[in-house]
C-alpha cells in the first residue's frame, strides 16, 4: 500500500504535474435493407471496435495501444469503455505491477472524435454524446486514481483528451516528436477532459495562455513546465519500451530510475514561451479576456513582440463565448480537485453540445474540420455580446433533472 500511495503522490503533485484538426474521418455507413448486409456490417463494425485498443505485454506489465491511426487515435466511446474494463482487470490482477499506454502511428492521441460528435449532434443523438463524455471522463478519473504505476508514452500528437488520459497518471514520457495543445476554443468548445485541473496548476498564468490560445508545446517545453515527467528521443523509445517490459515491479521508484537512466536531458528553445513567463503573467494574469487582449495589444505596440502578435491572432480566431468560459474554467480549476473539475467540465460539455446557449461547437467543427473553410460564424460574434448570464448558464446543469457526472469518489479518492 505504501507503494500505491507513492504512485498516487507522484501522479497528484501539481508541480510534477484535443483536439486536433482531423484530416481524416470515418464515414457513417448507410443501413441496408438486406439482412445479410446488415449482419455483415454489424460484424465488421464489431471487429473495428475491438481493434481500437490493442494489448501488448506479459509478465509484470501490460500496454494499452490506442489504435485508430487514420484519425490520429481520436478517442471514441468504445475506446473509453474498453480501456476502463482493461484497466480495472489489470488493477485487480496481483501479477501485474504497472501499466503503460501508447498510440499507434504518428500520434499518441489527438483528442476526442469531434467529427463523430458533430454528426451525432446533427442527427439529434444527444444521449450518445452524453455517453461519450461520461465514458471518457470516468476513465480519466480512473487513471488519476489508479493504484498501480502508470506510464504514458507521449510520442507524437497529444492533444485534448489525449492529454486527459495521460497527464493524471504517474509518468508521462515526452519525445522530440511530441506536440501538445488544448485548442478547443478554436472550435467553439472549452479545454476539457481534466484540462482545467492540469492547466490551472502550471507555472504562473501559463495555463490561461495555453487554454485560451490553443498554442502548441514541444516535448522539451512539456518537461520544462512539468506536463511531462521524462524526455527521450524518438529513436530511443523502442529501447525504453524494451527495458520497461523487462521490469518486474510495482514500485514507481524503480520505474522512475529506469526512465531516468535511459532518458535524455533537454532545454526548450530560447524563443520558447517557458522563457516568457513574466510576459505571460503580465498579459494573461488579468481578470477578463478583454483586459488580456488590451495588455497584449499594448505589449505589441511597445515591443513589437512576435509572440504577442501570435497570441492576439489566435484569440481573435477563437469563439468569444469559448474564451470567456475557458478563462473562468481554468481559474476555478485552481481551487478544485480532479473529480470536481471533471464534474464541472461534464456540465460545461453538455451545455456546449446542446445549442441552448450557442451553436459554436458545431460551427467550429464545421469550419475547421468538415467544410474546412476556416471561416466560423461565431454566435455571439464578439466578446461584447457575451453576457454574464451566458457564461453562468454554461456552468449549470442542462436542466433540473439532468444528473451530474457520477464518479466513485468514496472508493477512489481524488488528488488535489
Amino acid at each position: 500500500m505504501r507503494r500505491f500511495r507513492a504512485a498516487a503522490s507522484l501522479a497528484g503533485d501539481p508541480r510534477s504535474p484535443h483536439f486536433h484538426f482531423l484530416r481524416h474521418c470515418r464515414s457513417f455507413c448507410r443501413s441496408s435493407s438486406l439482412p445479410e448486409a446488415d449482419a455483415a456490417a454489424a460484424a465488421a463494425s464489431a471487429d473495428g471496435l475491438e481493434s481500437q485498443v490493442l494489448v501488448q505485454g506479459s509478465g509484470s506489465s501490460r500496454t494499452a495501444i490506442l489504435n485508430r491511426p487514420s484519425v490520429l487515435n481520436a478517442f471514441s466511446t468504445a475506446m473509453g469503455a474498453k480501456l476502463q474494463k482493461l484497466y480495472k482487470n489489470w488493477e485487480d490482477d496481483p501479477d501485474i505491477g504497472f501499466v503503460m499506454m501508447k498510440g499507434s502511428g504518428r500520434a499518441f492521441c489527438a483528442g476526442g472524435d469531434i467529427v463523430s460528435l458533430y454528426h451525432l449532434i446533427n442527427r439529434g443523438k444527444i444521449e450518445d454524446c452524453k455517453d461519450f463524455f461520461r465514458t471518457i471522463y470516468s476513465f480519466i478519473y480512473f487513471v488519476g486514481t489508479y493504484l498501480k504505476p502508470h506510464v504514458a508514452l507521449l510520442n507524437g500528437i497529444t492533444m485534448g483528451g489525449g492529454a486527459g488520459v495521460s497527464i493524471p497518471g504517474t509518468f508521462r514520457v515526452a519525445t522530440d516528436k511530441t506536440v501538445f495543445a488544448t485548442p478547443e476554443t478554436l472550435i467553439g468548445f472549452h479545454p476539457d477532459a481534466g484540462a482545467s485541473f492540469y492547466l490551472s496548476h502550471l507555472p504562473g498564468h501559463l495555463g490561461e495562455y495555453l487554454g485560451l490560445t490553443g498554442e502548441k508545446l514541444t516535448g522539451a517545453e512539456m518537461i520544462a513546465c512539468s506536463l511531462a515527467t521524462h524526455y527521450t528521443l524518438d529513436a530511443k523509445l523502442p529501447l525504453i519500451e524494451e527495458q520497461l517490459g523487462k521490469l518486474v515491479t510495482d514500485d514507481p521508484s524503480v520505474i522512475e530510475s529506469m526512465l531516468e537512466k535511459y532518458g535524455d536531458l533537454v532545454c526548450p528553445d530560447k524563443m520558447s514561451v517557458v522563457h516568457k513567463i513574466e510576459l505571460v503573467d503580465k498579459c494573461f494574469g488579468h481578470e477578463t479576456v478583454e483586459e488580456i487582449i488590451d495588455a497584449l495589444e499594448s505589449q505589441t505596440a511597445g515591443l513589437k513582440d512576435s509572440w504577442c502578435n501570435s497570441a492576439l491572432r489566435r484569440l481573435k480566431e477563437a469563439s468569444p463565448l469559448s474564451l470567456k468560459v475557458s478563462l473562468r474554467s481554468v481559474r476555478e480549476g485552481r481551487f478544485q480537485t480532479l473529480d470536481q473539475c471533471l464534474a464541472r467540465e461534464y456540465r460545461m460539455s453538455l451545455q456546449g453540445i446542446s445549442k441552448q446557449i450557442s451553436h459554436d461547437f458545431c460551427e467550429g467543427v464545421r469550419a475547421r474540420v468538415v467544410d474546412k473553410d476556416l471561416a466560423p460564424k461565431w454566435d455571439p460574434p464578439g466578446l461584447d455580446k457575451v453576457s454574464e448570464d451566458m457564461v453562468d448558464q454554461y456552468f449549470s446543469p442542462l436542466s433540473e433533472l439532468e444528473p451530474d457526472l457520477d464518479l466513485p469518489t468514496k472508493v477512489r479518492e481524488a488528488f488535489t
